[in-house]
């Protein structure tokens, strides 16, 4: 594999997924949007819009693991996502594991006294970034 410059990840959820943009450079990430979903089905031609944008090299979608690294319900539905991601958009698409990023995600908001503005829309795109920032460090990529 090459390695990327710009990687797109996406904090799967079934309401709403978070985006964020990462670069290899600096292995930092920043949020891009929230979007919502209706039952896990974004708006296709948003992601498609924020492709043509950004125009990264690899997608990555966190997974969402229980704490022991059993897969649940919501794992599936994440994975179904990453590879209509990869049918939709010919690009390699990541999992990253993502346990503990929403929590992470808001916690971060709280310490920077953002609580007032705390709201689901930035826990997702933070946790989005986490999520790459994650990928990025790991030492092996493994593509679907």
């Amino acid at each position: 594999m090459i390695t990327p410059t710009t990687i797109l990840g996406f904090d799967f959820g079934l309401s709403r997924i978070g985006i964020a943009a990462g670069q290899m450079i600096t292995k930092t990430a920043s949020t891009v949007a929230t979007l919502p979903a209706k039952g896990g089905l974004p708006d296709w031609i948003f992601i498609q819009k924020l492709i043509k944008e950004w125009r990264p090299q690899v997608l990555v979608v966190g997974i969402p693991l229980l704490m022991d690294g059993k897969e649940q319900p919501l794992t599936h539905q994440a994975r179904k996502f990453a590879k209509q991601l990869q049918a939709k958009f010919d690009l390699p698409v990541y999992e990253a594991d993502e346990r503990l990023t929403t929590r992470e995600a808001r916690l971060q908001l709280s310490e920077r006294n953002e609580q007032k503005l705390f709201n689901h829309r930035k826990v997702d795109a933070l946790a989005a970034c986490l999520i790459v920032e994650t990928w990025m460090n790991q030492p092996n990529y493994q593509a679907l």
